[in-house]
């Protein structure tokens, strides 16, 4: 195993061919946060305009499948794929993918979204290039992580492993018109990355209020971790038994469970001042967002008036985005070498993708979906709109301590 040399210098100068040193291609986080932000406003915007009848849906298929695909399977994949091959050099201190093949890699992820908005009906070139970029993104974390026999790391893994194979049966069933099954497989994921935010939380989140708020003791709750983990993957068990299997069995109560956890979690988390930090009020307003998602889904299954779906875009939008904006404006600002301090338009992004989770899961009651469909819509563009604006030159441009990264 290589150590990494971290003060290894950026060539001040290189030829337009030499990969390696193109400051975008340095981390994984870099070309995956940008591309997988303005993906998601593209496909958003195309959302939006099937919705209000702007653009005629040509596939076989219903455009919610589409939807469904490219906001969890591609946008929040892209970003979790970015996040843990970063993260994975820190764990391991062997080099992440980089140059070249992280090019090739984002070139697989950037082709096989313009098929499936292009031509939406060749799902089997779609399928090719998502199994392609699973499996090359599975095995280089697979490869550094059991390279350095971080064991307490796998998990990653085999959930990453999960959502790849949740992601290939959508897209096959899909295309043999069994659509609520694929669906169902959509919705899996949703709670599978569900599990990974748990995950990711539990370890970034505590540690980032001590760390931004210099408190003395970082809260710690390995027991609540260790149920989370275990009643996350009982109820994903559950409801695929459930949906999947039509076995006699209420899923509705592990789910309840584990959001009964989640905020337990971030209530033990919470203090006061975050809410001077944006950084910091983003991240666990939005994890608070996923936990009542969360909750309402299982509650859903004893309350007919909770809708399931308006509680499962509480999680997508509200939880799993908003988490996902924090995460990316903190990460991107650590691996640049900057102060972690954010824009006014930043604060503004966060605040917007809030409102918008808030407006598509409880407004649909009162102004009716379509209304509430297409402002949701509109507020996640603006939010990941003022993102792209303001990281374009942190992501792209080298970091300003002259390292790699």
């Amino acid at each position: 195993m290589r150590p990494i040399n971290l003060e290894e210098p950026v060539l001040a100068q290189y030829k337009w061919y030499q990969i390696a040193q193109w400051p975008v291609f340095m981390m994984p986080f870099r070309p995956f946060f940008l591309l997988a932000s303005v993906w998601s406003i593209i496909a958003i915007i195309v959302w939006a305009m099937v919705l209000s009848g702007h653009f005629q849906w040509q596939a076989t298929f219903p455009a919610t499948l589409w939807h469904a695909h490219e906001m969890i399977f591609a946008f929040t994949s892209a970003i979790a794929v970015g996040f843990l091959l970063t993260a994975a050099q820190t764990w391991t201190s062997i080099p992440t993918l980089s140059g070249a093949k992280l090019m090739a890699l984002v070139l697989i992820w950037a082709a096989t979204r313009i098929i499936f908005v292009m031509q939406p009906q060749y799902l089997p070139a779609v399928i090719l290039g998502q199994l392609a970029f699973w499996l090359a993104s599975i095995g280089c974390l697979s490869n550094m992580l059991i390279g350095a026999k971080s064991k307490k790391n796998y998990l990653f893994i085999a959930i990453l492993t999960a959502l790849c194979v949740f992601n290939l049966l959508f897209l096959v069933l899909s295309s043999q018109g069994q659509f609520a099954s694929a669906r169902t497989f959509s919705q899996l994921a949703v709670l599978g990355f569900m599990l990974l935010i748990g995950i990711v939380g539990g370890r970034v989140i505590p540690f980032f209020t001590a760390r931004g708020l210099t408190l003395a003791h970082q809260v710690h709750t390995p027991r609540l971790d260790k149920a989370l983990l275990v009643f996350s993957v009982l109820g994903m068990c559950g409801f695929a038994l459930s949906q999947l299997f039509n076995v006699a069995l209420n899923p509705g109560y592990l789910i309840v469970l584990g959001a009964t956890i989640h905020l337990l979690r971030s209530g033990l988390w919470f203090d006061l001042n975050i809410r001077h930090v944006p950084l910091l009020w983003s991240l666990h307003l939005g994890y608070l967002l996923a936990a009542i998602g969360l909750l309402f889904c299982g509650l859903s299954f004893f309350l007919p008036v909770i809708n399931f779906t308006d509680a499962l875009h509480l999680i997508t939008l509200g939880g799993i985005g908003l988490t996902i904006l924090a995460m990316i404006a903190r990460v991107s600002l650590g691996h640049t070498g900057r102060a972690l301090n954010v824009s006014h338009a930043m604060s503004v992004a966060f605040m917007l993708l809030a409102c918008g989770a808030a407006i598509r899961a409880f407004l649909p009651y009162f102004i009716g979906p379509p209304l509430a469909w297409l402002c949701s819509a509109v507020l996640w563009a603006a939010a990941f709109i003022l993102f792209s604006i303001s990281y374009f030159s942190v992501l792209t441009q080298k970091r300003v301590d002259g390292r790699r990264g």
